[in-house]
């Protein structure tokens, strides 16, 4: 018996629907791509006002840079000094063996030997000691000093019963009795250089040996200073 027409067209149906199925997924897919892509956007002109100034500003820098470091390179800033060109001691005596009690007066002279370059001191410190013991210290204000500037400054320091060990005491009164004694005062203090845009700052430490006559009018008759730079 031959088949009917239904029944032969029935099997064809499943592959013309998968066959539908398959381009639709097909164009599906091709086109998703297509609308995922970005879009080109122009850059705005206030981004590029921004990035050229940015790139004016930086290469100013590096210019300034280059020519400050020039300058300093040229100027070579010298190192100020400290010095103690004159020293009184008015009082030494002991309430016992081991206190001392004492009145010394010095002047510093602070120097700036720069010739275009000004300095300014800060944290300024002058202590004195005798064999190695501290026996009076005192501060100094902040100051500026233009180029190739002197400043002497007056320095009062008073010891008020400083201990000090018995070896020591007999040592300082056999020098007062002899018209000569020994001390050494050490200067501390920062230097502060400006020099376009490089700020320059280091520590500098004084020592100077002293050689005074006895009091009550001892005076200055020998020194000795070096300065050198803080590590």
């Amino acid at each position: 018996m031959l088949p009917s027409v239904d029944e032969l067209g029935s099997p064809k149906q499943p592959r013309i629907q998968h066959s539908l199925r398959s381009e639709s997924s097909n164009s599906l897919a091709s086109t998703r791509p297509i609308l995922g892509q970005p879009r080109l956007q122009r850059t705005k002109p206030i981004i590029w006002c921004a990035a050229i100034l940015c790139l004016i500003f930086s290469l100013l820098l590096i210019f300034f840079g280059i020519a400050t470091l020039i300058l300093y390179l040229a100027m070579k800033p010298k190192n100020p000094t400290f010095d103690i060109p004159n020293a009184s001691l008015n009082v030494v005596y002991f309430d016992s063996p081991q206190y001392l009690n004492g009145e010394f007066t010095l002047v510093a002279n602070f120097s700036n030997p720069n010739r275009r370059i000004g300095v300014r001191f800060e944290s300024l410190n002058i202590e004195l000691f005798y064999s190695e013991r501290l026996v009076s210290s005192q501060k100094v204000k902040p100051f500026t000093q233009k180029p190739r500037e002197t400043r002497l400054q007056s320095v009062n320091l008073i010891s008020s019963l400083v201990f000090l060990p018995q070896d020591v005491g007999v040592k300082l009164q056999r020098q007062v009795e002899n018209n000569r004694i020994n001390y050494n005062a050490r200067g501390t203090f920062k230097v502060r250089f400006n020099i376009g845009l490089i700020h320059l700052s280091y520590w500098l430490n004084t020592i100077c040996q002293i050689e005074m006559t006895s009091p009550p009018t001892g005076i200055l008759v020998a020194r000795q200073c070096i300065t050198s730079r803080s590590r």
